[in-house]
């Protein structure tokens, strides 16, 4: 109470221009998204006059060899980084919430952290000088330097989901577990890894987009021959731009937000 009136709560919805400011943004931010969609679908090849509606692109980016094996190539590397990065988030989650505070934890917690603080181009640079290393050692091209960069990436992004979950589950259930004789594996088992499982596949999921749509790190890492579908779109634009990219990129641009929304729907179920 101040002078007889009651104080009102600060929102940012009062401030001058907020909302104007706020719709500007998203302008800014869907209108190019929103220019691609429909474009993907134009019949005739200018990426900037509309002569009717088809589907015809996507067609040629269907029987596109090229595109299909970039494809193909993209979902092994995002299914494996996925799973590795999602199992190691797991481990790094359960020692940093399920111990007693120790000296280094915070250090441990920023290591881990580290990919999403440093630029992505640093970390691309990195991980292009240690493999050229491993493959003047060992002679060896394949597909594992570029699962291996793209776990390392994305472990961060899985161990964030999880970390929270497991900061929000109480030790209650796992003590009781504990005084009915189970083991510390039993425990995990059949208490602790049921009640983090909405964490885990969130974290998952959103490795898996991040190694999807990944650029910069398979640019530096890959081999020849080893195109994500990312990296073959901008091989492309780099030789002009076709509304068949437009497809591909509408085509990626589905899927990404298909898997994020059942990510976001998944968090919210969890609470």
């Amino acid at each position: 109470m101040i002078d007889g009136q009651v104080r009102k709560g600060f929102s940012v919805k009062h401030l001058p221009g907020m909302t104007a400011m706020a719709l500007l943004c998203f302008l800014l931010l869907y209108a190019p998204l929103f220019t691609l969609v429909v474009y993907s679908f134009n019949a005739g090849e200018s990426i900037a006059l509309w002569e009717g509606f088809s589907l015809r692109w996507y067609g040629a980016a269907w029987e596109n060899e090229a595109v299909q094996e970039a494809t193909v190539r993209s979902l092994i590397v995002a299914s494996f980084a996925s799973a590795i990065s999602t199992v190691v988030a797991t481990m790094a989650a359960l020692g940093t919430t399920r111990t007693g505070r120790y000296r280094g934890r915070t250090t441990i917690y920023m290591m881990i952290n580290q990919p999403l603080m440093v630029p992505e181009i640093v970390t691309a640079v990195a991980l292009l000088i240690f493999f050229a290393m491993i493959k003047v050692a060992t002679g060896y091209q394949g597909l594992a330097y570029l699962i291996a960069a793209h776990s390392a990436f994305c472990v961060p992004f899985a161990y964030l989901p999880i970390r929270a979950r497991l900061e929000g589950m109480s030790l209650t259930l796992e003590q009781a577990a504990a005084d009915l004789y189970a083991s510390p594996w039993q425990t995990f088992r059949k208490v602790t890894l049921p009640l983090m499982m909405p964490g885990i596949v969130a974290g998952a999921m959103l490795a898996f987009v991040i190694s999807l749509d990944d650029v910069v790190i398979t640019e530096f890492v890959k081999s020849a021959g080893q195109d994500t579908l990312p990296t073959y779109m901008l091989g492309q634009l780099r030789r002009g731009i076709s509304p068949e990219v437009n497809a591909i990129s509408t085509a990626l641009l589905a899927v990404t937000v298909v898997i994020l929304t059942a990510f976001f729907v998944l968090n919210r179920k969890r609470h």
